[in-house]
């Protein structure tokens, strides 16, 4: 079950429209999917639910902050009880198909990630190492639960920062997603954000020679799966020309570059939230239906990269 955190230090990049589409369409080939979202403003929730429903039945009780929450009283909430299927999607989804899952947000996550910051202080050297360890495993080994056996793959949702919140995402997963903009800003931040991720993985491999209560920890080594770029502009079916020297400034670093990419369109992709419905799931024609032939062979080779 392969767990995958979709990233980016800028905002606005697309992550949550990335996001959304790949778990929809990969649902419709007939895989289960899992999404979590782990961003506070919650965008990911509200594209597949409405507010209303997200206030009434989610928010009190079913959201991934009431988890994190639990832990830091002591209680025993099971990760997976939070885990529901929207509606809609539930009710567009073909019968023999897969499905698709979430464990919504809540805006009050960004408090969660105080409290986590304030968990690592105090102690011996040793112990704030082993502190260290247990706040940043927390994602991790709530998924070892066998409810999330059923999976065939997990997307998690993570906030556009390295907090600490998002830190617990990386280390349970095995892969990185990384959306971007075809932009100056954008492609600087990339390289920001591989460097955070080699210091995550060498710290936390550093302290996980340490055992904890005589068990053993397990090392991290998460793969950037590659750089997806969003919002592409597009003239005689290719990227204009602005475009391009920034997506060839990214092969430069070293890091995988997907061949596919998301064009723009901002009435297609802004209606596709109110409606709960993700675009690929959307029947459309003309420059619509083109769109979601892109997103279907972008979905195409992220899972061949995946190997699902």
């Amino acid at each position: 079950m392969p767990v995958v955190s979709v990233i980016n230090y800028k905002g606005g990049v697309g992550k949550t429209t990335l996001t959304a589409n790949l778990g929809a369409e990969l649902a419709f080939r007939g895989k289960n999917v899992l999404l979590i979202d782990l961003d506070p403003q919650a965008s990911l929730t509200f594209s597949l639910v409405k507010p209303d429903y997200w206030k009434n039945d989610l928010a009190p009780n079913k959201t991934i902050k009431r988890w994190y929450d639990s832990l830091a009283s002591g209680a025993s909430l099971k990760l997976s009880s939070l885990i529901f299927e929207p509606p809609t999607m539930k009710r567009l989804m073909p019968r023999n198909r897969g499905s698709l899952h979430l464990i919504p947000s809540h805006l009050g996550l960004i408090n969660v990630d105080l409290e986590l910051a304030t968990e690592l202080g105090g102690g011996t050297l040793k112990q704030n190492k082993l502190k260290y360890l247990r706040v940043h495993r927390r994602l991790s080994e709530g998924l070892l639960e066998q409810d999330f056996e059923q999976y065939d793959v997990i997307l998690i949702d993570c906030p556009p920062n390295f907090n600490v919140v998002t830190k617990t995402a990386i280390v349970a997963s095995q892969y990185v997603l990384i959306p971007a903009k075809a932009d100056y800003l954008s492609t600087m931040g990339i390289d920001f954000l591989i460097h955070s991720l080699n210091e995550l993985v060498g710290s936390y491999n550093d302290y996980a020679d340490l055992e904890d209560g005589g068990v053993e920890i397990e090392k991290i080594k998460p793969e950037i799966l590659g750089v997806v770029f969003t919002m592409i502009q597009m003239y005689a079916d290719r990227p204009i020309a602005a475009l391009r020297q920034y997506m060839a400034q990214t092969s430069s670093l070293g890091v995988p570059v997907f061949t596919n990419h998301v064009r723009e369109n901002k009435t297609l992709f802004a209606e596709a939230p109110r409606e709960g419905v993700p675009v690929v799931m959307k029947p459309t024609a003309g420059t619509g239906k083109v769109i979601v032939g892109e997103l279907e062979a972008l979905v195409a080779e992220f899972a061949a990269k995946l190997g699902i």
